[in-house]
This record gives C-alpha cells, sequence and structure tokens, in this order.
C-alpha cells in the first residue's frame, strides 16, 4: 500500500476534492488524510468519515492498518 493508491481511490470517489495523503509511520500501513469534499455538506464528521471509509473499504480490510483521518467541506 502507498499514498498514491489511497489518493487515486479518493480521487476517484471525491474527484473535486483537495486531498491530502501521507505517511504517518514508513511502514506502507500507517497513514494519515486531509480532504475536503462538497460530498460532506450537510453531514456529521462521522458520517464524512464513513464516506472516505466506505471509498477504502478494500484497502482497510487487508493493506490499510491505520488513517489518522481529517475531513472538511469544501
Amino acid at each position: 500500500m502507498n499514498i498514491s493508491e489511497i489518493k487515486d481511490r479518493l480521487v476517484e470517489v471525491f474527484p473535486d476534492a483537495i486531498i491530502d495523503v501521507g505517511a504517518l509511520k514508513n511502514d506502507g500501513r500507517h497513514f494519515y488524510c486531509k480532504i475536503s469534499a462538497k460530498e460532506f455538506d450537510g453531514l456529521s464528521k462521522v458520517q464524512q468519515h464513513q464516506l472516505v471509509y466506505k471509498a477504502l473499504e478494500n484497502y482497510m480490510d487487508k493493506d490499510l492498518h491505520a488513517l489518522a483521518l481529517q475531513t472538511s467541506v469544501l
């Protein structure tokens, strides 16, 4: 798992978003993500995070161990 894989997947789901993804550890399993997207408008933080987790669900099951997530409305 690498940063570009995560970012590419998020861009597919949130094409107009501002996305910053980076490594928390240099192990390919711990990442941070800051994402501002119009799709988050009217949603609670929990719902915003759920959308991101859903977009990454295939990775969350096997490759991605930790994701420090910050979301906001674009």
